[in-house]
């Protein structure tokens, strides 16, 4: 199962998703970390969807290619996190909502990588990853 835990991302990535928590709660959204760490059979498995198995492609990336799959000495160490705005408890995956774009601004503020922006190399709202250079 995938993880949620601030703990399975890369070092230098906990104390930024903290921050960006912090500031999203500040800013008046909630952020739910829905992924932060997945083993390399969970990211083919997504890969899997809208190829081979049924429902909308989720990713572009095969095991070894996402920056969830990450590993630091055999440990989770993800460059990467998933998140999505919550509204009364629930989640909001409208990529038009509001929200989406102050966490991205606060995403970005912090230096990291926003999925969700425009000149993006693939649009995925929910994913900010550590800039390049990290390993």
């Amino acid at each position: 199962m995938a993880s949620r835990k601030i703990e399975d991302l890369h070092p230098d990535l906990q104390p930024l998703c903290r921050e960006f928590v912090r500031r999203c709660e500040a800013a008046g959204v909630t952020a739910l970390i829905t992924t932060t760490w997945r083993s390399g059979a969970e990211q083919d498995e997504l890969y899997a969807q809208g190829r081979t198995k049924p429902g909308p492609r989720v990713t572009n990336a095969r095991a070894g290619q996402s920056a969830h799959n990450a590993m630091i000495q055999g440990k989770p160490a993800a460059r990467a996190f998933d998140v999505v705005p919550t509204i009364g408890g629930k989640p909001m995956w409208d990529a038009k909502h509001p929200h989406w774009q102050v966490m991205g601004k606060i995403g970005m503020e912090l230096g990291l990588n926003w999925y969700g922006r425009p000149n993006a190399p693939f649009r995925e709202f929910p994913h900010f990853e550590l800039a390049k250079g990290y390993q």
